[in-house]
C-alpha cells in the first residue's frame, strides 16, 4: 500500500515536472532546501527593508558601500574553506557562522537602546545583505554541482518553486506577526530553518548522481575537497572571457535592481509613517511578488527554458526591464512602480535565475564555488555600488523618477545583448561538459 501511494505521487509530480524517478528524492529534497533559505530571509528582509529607511534614505549609497566591502573580505576566508574542505563540512560551516550572527542580533535588538539600536540597524541591514547573497550563492553553487545542465533544464525550475513558497511563507509570517509580536521575535524561526538546511545538505550530498544521458545508471557521488587557493576564483574569472560575460550580467542587472529599490525606498519614506505599517507594506509586496512567481515556477519554467533554450530565456527580463523603465518614465505614479517591481521580481526568480545558474553547469567545480561566489557577492554588490551612487547623482542633478527611468531604460538594452551572448555560449559549451560530467 505505501510502495503504491510513493507510486502515485510520482506519477502526480511528473505531471508537473518531467523528473525521473531516481531523481525524485533529490528534487524534493533540493525544493524542501531552497524553502527553507528563502523563508528564513523573508522573514527578515522586511526588517532590512524598515531598518535602511529608518536611516535616512541619503545615507542607503554608503550602506551599500559597507555591504560592498563587507563581500570583499568576507570572500577570502570561504574561498579558503572551500579549498580545504569537503561540502558537506564547509557548507554547515557557513550556515551555522550565520545562525550564531542571527543570535548575537536578536540579543541586541532586545537589550539596547534607541540610540544604539540606530547603529546596529545599519550593521544589520549590511549583514542581510552579505548573508541573503551569501547563502543563496552556496546553494545554486551546491545544485550545479549536484545536477547536469540537462537535470538543470528540466528541475531548476521546480527546485525554485521550493523558494518561492518559502519566500511567500517567510513573507506571511512576517507580514501577519510583525506589528503584533514585533519582528524581533521572528529572528529566531530564522534561524531555526537555516539550522534544518544544513541537514538537509548533508542528506543530499550522499545521493547517487544519475547520468542525464544514461538515466538508468548511477554513479555515487562522493564529496571531494576543491582544491585550489583562497583567491582562484577571481584569478579564472580575469582570465575567462566567459566568466567576464557572467561579471556583465550581473552588473546590469543589479544596476537596474538597485534603481528600482531607490525608487521604492523614497516612495515608502513619503508615503508611511509608522514603521511596522511600512514593514507590513514591505512584506506584502514580497508576498505578491512570490505569489506570482509561484504559479510560473510550477507550470512553465522547465517548458520554457527547454523550448526557448538558455539564450531566449535569458532575454526575456531585460526585455521586461527595458519596457518596464519605458513605461514608469511616462507614468511615474505608485501603481506604476508597484506592477513594474513585482513582474520583475518575479521573472527574475521564475525565469532570469534558473536559466543564469545553468551558466555555471559548464564550468569547472572549483569555479562553482569560486568563481560563482566572487561574482554573485562582490561583483553583484560591485552593481548596487554603481546604481546606488548613480541614482544619488541623478538625484543631485535634480532628476525625477522619470528622468531616472529613461537613463536606465538604455543600460537595459545593453543587458540584453549580453544576456543573448552569454546564453548561446553556454549553449556550445554544454555537450562538452555534459561529456566531462559523465566521465
Amino acid at each position: 500500500m505505501r510502495l503504491r501511494t510513493i507510486d502515485r505521487g510520482t506519477e502526480l509530480l511528473q505531471r508537473v515536472v518531467d523528473v525521473r524517478q531516481d531523481e525524485v528524492r533529490a528534487l524534493l529534497l533540493s525544493g524542501l532546501y531552497f524553502f527553507c533559505l528563502l523563508s528564513g530571509y523573508y522573514i527578515i528582509r522586511p526588517m532590512r527593508e524598515q531598518m535602511g529607511v529608518a536611516g535616512g534614505v541619503r545615507n542607503l549609497p554608503w550602506l551599500y558601500t559597507a555591504t560592498m566591502v563587507a563581500m570583499l573580505l568576507v570572500h577570502p576566508p570561504f574561498a579558503g574553506l572551500v579549498s580545504r574542505l569537503t561540502r558537506t563540512r564547509f557548507i554547515p560551516l557557513v550556515y551555522r557562522f550565520f545562525i550564531v550572527n542571527i543570535l548575537i542580533f536578536f540579543t541586541l535588538f532586545l537589550t539596547l537602546g534607541d540610540a544604539q539600536l540606530l547603529w546596529v540597524g545599519r550593521v544589520f541591514y549590511v549583514w542581510t545583505s552579505v548573508f541573503n547573497l551569501f547563502v543563496i550563492s552556496v546553494f545554486w553553487a551546491f545544485m550545479v554541482d549536484v545536477f547536469t545542465t540537462g537535470q538543470g533544464k528540466r528541475l531548476f525550475g521546480f527546485i525554485g518553486l521550493g523558494g518561492t513558497l518559502g519566500g511567500i511563507t517567510g513573507a506571511f509570517v512576517t507580514a501577519t506577526f510583525a506589528e503584533r509580536v514585533g519582528p524581533v521575535y521572528l529572528l529566531l524561526v530564522s534561524a531555526l530553518l537555516l539550522e534544518l538546511a544544513v541537514h538537509i545538505v548533508r542528506q543530499l550530498s550522499g545521493r547517487p548522481r544519475v547520468s542525464s544521458a544514461a538515466p538508468s545508471t548511477t554513479q555515487t557521488q562522493t564529496p571531494h575537497i576543491v582544491g585550489g587557493n583562497a583567491f582562484g576564483g577571481i584569478a579564472h574569472v580575469i582570465r575567462s572571457p566567459y566568466l567576464l560575460g557572467i561579471c556583465a550580467y550581473m552588473l546590469l542587472f543589479t544596476l537596474g535592481s538597485t534603481v528600482l529599490y531607490f525608487i521604492q525606498a523614497d516612495i515608502a519614506d513619503r508615503t508611511f509613517q509608522d514603521r511596522g505599517a511600512m514593514t507590513a507594506f514591505f512584506a506584502k509586496i514580497d508576498l505578491a511578488v512570490n505569489t506570482l512567481t509561484l504559479a510560473t515556477q510550477a507550470f512553465l519554467t522547465g517548458r520554457v527554458i527547454k523550448a526557448l533554450g538558455v539564450a531566449l530565456t535569458l532575454a526575456i527580463l531585460p526585455t521586461l526591464t527595458i519596457v518596464g523603465f519605458l513605461s514608469l518614465g511616462m507614468v511615474p505614479m505608485i501603481g506604476a512602480f508597484v506592477v513594474f517591481q513585482v513582474f520583475r521580481r518575479s521573472g527574475e526568480y521564475s525565469l532570469a535565475r534558473p536559466a543564469r545558474e545553468l551558466l555555471y553547469t559548464v564550468v569547472s567545480r572549483e569555479d562553482k564555488y569560486k568563481a560563482k561566489h566572487f561574482i554573485d557577492t562582490f561583483v553583484y554588490r560591485g552593481g548596487d555600488q554603481v546604481g546606488a551612487w548613480g541614482y544619488a547623482a541623478m538625484t543631485a542633478v535634480g532628476l525625477t523618477i522619470t528622468g531616472t527611468a529613461f537613463a536606465a531604460a538604455p543600460l537595459a538594452a545593453v543587458w540584453l545583448v549580453v544576456s543573448v551572448w552569454l546564453g548561446r555560449k553556454q549553449e556550445r559549451m554544454a555537450p562538452g561538459a555534459e561529456k566531462m560530467a559523465e566521465a
